[in-house]
């Protein structure tokens, strides 16, 4: 599964409209409205990194109110489960 984290620009006046519609698209598991330099992230979940194309820029982009798009693409995922078990040292 390939995971994509998408930071959105959008129309002050259409942030949440355009939350809304952005997790209408059944790639898209989760937005967030956030401070700083974006409105809105979002993460998109695919099984091929071809899918990203048709996503990103073929639907993301063309939701009415989003400005622009910056995607960055997940490496390795990393939960408190896993870190816990990974920084493990047996030491009870």
């Amino acid at each position: 599964m390939v995971t994509a984290i998408v930071l959105i620009d959008a129309q002050v006046d259409e942030i949440p409209e355009v939350a809304h519609a952005v997790s209408a698209i059944n790639e898209v598991s989760q937005v967030y409205s956030v401070t700083g330099d974006v409105d809105l992230i979002a993460l998109v979940r695919t099984p091929t990194h071809e899918n990203l194309a048709k996503i990103i820029p073929g639907q993301i982009a063309k939701v009415p109110g989003v400005k622009a798009v910056k995607t960055y693409l997940a490496f390795q995922e990393f939960s408190t489960k896993d870190l816990d078990v990974a920084f493990d040292l047996g030491l009870n």
